[in-house]
């Protein structure tokens, strides 16, 4: 990772993680995956943006759920991170280290991606039956949790029945979870929609910090979110969007999926970065600038 010699302790397609004994050091760079791949061009600005906009949505959730963060601020970064600061500023949390659960906890308002795929096929999303009558982007009749597990780099996520994730994590986890990520999703949409923004769809991480489930992870942001313009919005169709949707539809235009992805154009690099900006801006109600962070 360009701007920091230290070797994270993990990785994910976004995020290197720093182990710092009592807490951990969350690193949100550049990279942008797709498909379950690690494309090879980096969206500029992207890192700042995730965790900026987690940042806000930790902030504003507080009393609906407790979170793992503890600072963005660069005084607060370890000694041996500090002659990184410029690079990490605005790019990192330092967050408490918890138990995470080891599913996806998803929750849907609209149909769209595979959940419209599986309704047109049965009827049903994740399982769970809905109405008849419903097209790309119908708004639900209420928002649906459906879970999935967490897989590796390179492996899919597999959607899983609440029942199922009974049996995984014990009726008790399972619920709390279920009734955690609806109540944060639908608080979250109703900020977002007075903003003039859809979240059609999300998926939340929990652990446990000693005998509290807290909100872990990003939050909120255009990596692990629909983000559709309200004013556009109209079902039927596909919609405009303000997350990496924008990204995955180039590559279906490009790419039979078949071999490695291949390098996006400068273009399309930009478009991507000032989608992730705007998505920051128009949540927020903030101006973003690198600077402040």
């Amino acid at each position: 990772m360009a701007g920091i010699d230290i070797t994270p302790d993990a990785q994910g397609k976004v995020r290197d993680l720093y182990d710092l004994g009592d807490k951990l050091l969350l690193v949100a760079t550049d990279r942008i995956s797709a498909f379950d791949y690690i494309l090879e061009d980096e969206i500029p600005y992207k890192g700042q943006v995730l965790t900026q906009l987690s940042k806000f949505w930790f902030e504003l959730l507080d009393g609906v759920v407790e979170n793992h963060l503890i600072s963005t601020d660069v005084a607060d970064l370890p000694d041996e991170f500090k002659p990184y600061a410029d690079y990490l500023r605005g790019r990192f949390m330092l967050v408490k280290k918890a138990d995470m659960f080891p599913a996806e906890c998803i929750v849907r308002g609209y149909l769209a991606g595979s959940g419209l795929k599986e309704y047109n096929r049965e009827g049903t999303v994740c399982g769970i039956e809905l109405p008849e009558g419903l097209v790309n982007s119908s708004k639900l009749p209420e928002p649906i949790f459906t879970p999935s597990t967490k897989a590796e780099i390179g492996d899919h996520d597999e959607n899983i029945s609440f029942d199922r994730l009974v049996e995984i994590l014990g009726e008790e986890d399972a619920t709390a979870l279920r009734d955690l990520a609806l109540k944060v999703y639908t608080t979250a949409a109703d900020h977002a929609a007075e903003r003039g923004v859809i979240i059609a769809d999300t998926k939340f991480e929990f652990g446990r910090l000693g005998d509290t489930i807290i909100l872990a992870d990003e939050v909120l942001t255009p990596d692990s979110s629909r983000f559709w313009p309200g004013d556009t919005y109209e079902e039927g169709s596909d919609q405009p969007s303000f997350d990496k949707q924008f990204v995955r539809d180039w590559l279906t235009a490009h790419w039979d999926k078949t071999g490695n992805p291949p390098r996006l154009p400068q273009d399309i690099i930009d478009a991507t970065s000032a989608k992730y900006i705007q998505a920051y801006e128009t949540i927020t109600g903030k101006t973003f600038d690198p600077a402040t962070f």
